[in-house]
């Protein structure tokens, strides 16, 4: 029988939102960090692009949501606990971590949080483990891409711009700054912008017992999880924007541009194969190949080191929290 009081599910939702607004607040950067760092857009024109292509990614395709609301939990452990224990999790620890500067992924947090919460409802056979391996190779191949494409994309334009004098590679660079951010916005939006969607689909099924809503998702829910990431991001999480990018290198327009496509190319193409990534892991990853171009000392690899260290605890923190999150519901 679903559970059909509005007093658990308009909770949920408003917690979905939330992690929607934080989600784009910490991933703010992940959009304009390299444009501002690299000063070819003024802050406030930055945010103003990533807001609307954010919230355009959002709106766009439905494959990541269906994978993290219907994938990651057997049906019988996706419940009002497991939810709500799993939102809990994820927005405290990446509160935390924004207040810190640290450029964290939510994808991941939340896809830990919601297992351990699982776990903690019904037991291990609660989780889908191939669909978590499918998330956990994505921590590591997501970043190496990135890396290579970045690396790949800088030589490139090293390459083909030889000649040029630096005022003309900054002026063009600084132009085509301005799509490659609309594509980093986008591409965030159309992956991360995706698990309001799904957590609150996951909880409007379990409300109304209609499993079918996978296959055509209310646009109501649709518009107004991107709007809840396009907030957050209009806000913009500006210690997470310093660290990632004007702390781990030096950045100029070309780096930027280079950076944010092949980045925004990693997410795209996982998007479309419904994988939830990290963001987080490919714009950093590839503002290090970008910045290892130049020479291996030009990435401050302390600053790294730290970032990497976020990436990795993220996972035992939220699942630990999301497991004593359910656990402490589970007795009420």
């Amino acid at each position: 029988m679903p559970d059909s009081s509005l007093l658990i599910l308009i909770p949920i939702i408003l917690f979905a939102l939330g992690f929607g607004v934080v989600n784009g607040f910490n991933d703010a950067a992940n959009a304009i960090a390299t444009s501002i760092g690299s000063r070819a857009l003024a802050p406030r024109h930055a945010l103003m692009i990533a807001v609307v292509f954010n919230m355009l990614g959002a709106a766009t395709g439905t494959a990541v949501a269906q994978t993290v609301g219907k994938g990651v939990l057997i049906p019988e452990a996706i419940t009002y606990q497991t939810i709500i224990a799993a939102l809990a999790a994820v927005i405290l620890w990446t509160s935390l971590a924004t207040y810190l500067g640290l450029p964290v992924s939510l994808t991941h947090g939340f896809v830990a949080a919601l297992a351990m919460s699982g776990i903690a409802a019904v037991g291990t056979n609660a989780v889908n483990w191939g669909i978590i391996g499918t998330v956990l190779s994505a921590v590591i191949t997501a970043p190496v891409l990135g890396f290579i494409g970045g690396f790949i994309v800088m030589t490139i334009i090293f390459w083909v711009f030889r000649k040029s004098f630096p005022a003309k590679l900054r002026t063009i660079f600084s132009r085509l700054q301005i799509p490659s951010t609309a594509f980093m916005a986008y591409s965030h939006g159309k992956n991360d912008g995706q698990m309001p969607i799904g957590i609150i689909t996951m909880a409007m099924i379990l409300y109304t017992g209609q499993t079918d809503m996978w296959e055509s998702i209310p646009w109501w829910i649709i518009i107004i999880s991107a709007l809840s990431i396009s907030f957050g991001t209009a806000i913009g999480g500006w210690r997470v924007i310093r660290t990632l990018g004007m702390r781990i290198t030096n950045l100029r327009p070309e780096h930027g541009f280079a950076a944010q496509t092949a980045a925004a190319s990693v997410i795209e193409a996982a998007s479309h194969l419904g994988i939830p990534v990290s963001t987080t892991h490919s714009i950093s990853a590839a503002v290090m190949g970008v910045g290892a171009t130049k020479r291996l000392s030009a990435v401050r690899w302390g600053v790294a080191g730290n970032m990497v260290s976020a990436w990795v605890i993220t996972f035992p923190v939220c699942g630990g929290l999301g497991f004593l999150f359910s656990w402490i519901i589970g007795l009420f």
